[in-house]
């Protein structure tokens, strides 16, 4: 078995899976009301509408990614199925990889499946977002996506059943979404002046809904928004090498959390 075995297995799981038609049934909806909004306040780019829809997002994609990512995994192991699998030729890297892409997959179809829905209706209805604005839109759920599930991964590898995977997909739910402002503002203001910009710098990389908002909505326009503190971020955000130089970014944190979670199934699996 190798990675695209395993990935396979994966997409035919998470189809059959009642959580993920769920998962798609209220992000259609919640792209219906998205819609609504935009309706109300027709603007392209960055403007109060497209800022709440983003706002939106965020609460609900990163959840909705944490949970089906680490049940996933958890449930390999509560209903025995990585024993199975562990008697073949299959390497931790080669499952965990396996797992990730299948899941993504699945995820992809579920946000992609709402965006056409809305997509139609927008059209239809005459009220729908530009090609532009769309496809960053798009790209900010892909972003979250991705991203997410990685640490959804690392989630499911440490917790032992789904509610352990649970209690720990929400309390880093919590920190990375809800919390994070509230969090930021404490940790600066006891930072000395010198240290803030830097600070700002590193705990934006350490959070990846807070690095793929910025950069999308740097896209959208709403760079002037974000502060003096951002100044030198919308800079290299607004280049083309900006773009390049996000996805390596985006690259670097999945290949670290994966990989890190193949070193901690892998120490578990050799004890076992």
């Amino acid at each position: 078995m190798n990675v695209l075995h395993i990935a396979h297995r994966e997409v035919k799981l998470g189809l059959r899976n009642p959580w993920a038609y769920s998962f798609m049934a209220l992000f259609t909806l919640f792209s219906l009301s998205l819609l609504l909004i935009n309706a109300q306040s027709f603007m392209q780019g960055y403007s109060s509408s497209t800022a709440s829809m983003l706002s939106l997002i965020l609460y609900l994609l990163p959840l909705m990614t944490l949970l089906l990512g680490s049940f996933s995994l958890t449930a390999e192991k509560e209903e025995g199925s990585w024993q199975l699998l562990s008697t073949y030729p299959l390497s931790t890297a080669a499952f965990l990889w396996g797992k990730y892409i299948g899941l993504t997959v699945v995820l992809l179809t579920i946000v992609t499946f709402g965006y056409g829905v809305s997509g139609i209706v927008g059209a239809l209805a005459g009220s729908g977002l530009d090609v532009r604005t769309f496809g960053l839109f798009i790209a900010f759920s892909t972003g979250l996506i991705v991203l997410f599930l990685a640490i959804a991964i690392g989630i499911g590898t440490y917790a032992r059943n789904r509610w352990q995977a649970l209690t720990i997909g929400v309390a880093v739910w919590f920190f990375l979404v809800v919390g994070w402002p509230t969090l930021l503002i404490a940790v600066l203001g006891i930072v000395p002046y010198l240290y803030i910009k830097p600070a700002l710098v590193t705990l934006t990389f350490l959070n990846p809904a807070e690095l793929v908002r910025l950069f999308v909505v740097v896209k959208l326009g709403g760079g002037a928004v974000l502060g003096p503190e951002y100044y030198k971020w919308v800079g290299w955000m607004e280049r083309p090498s900006g773009g390049w130089f996000f996805l390596a970014v985006c690259l670097s944190w999945i290949v670290l959390a994966v990989g890190f979670a193949s070193l901690v199934w892998e120490r578990g699996r050799s004890r076992g």
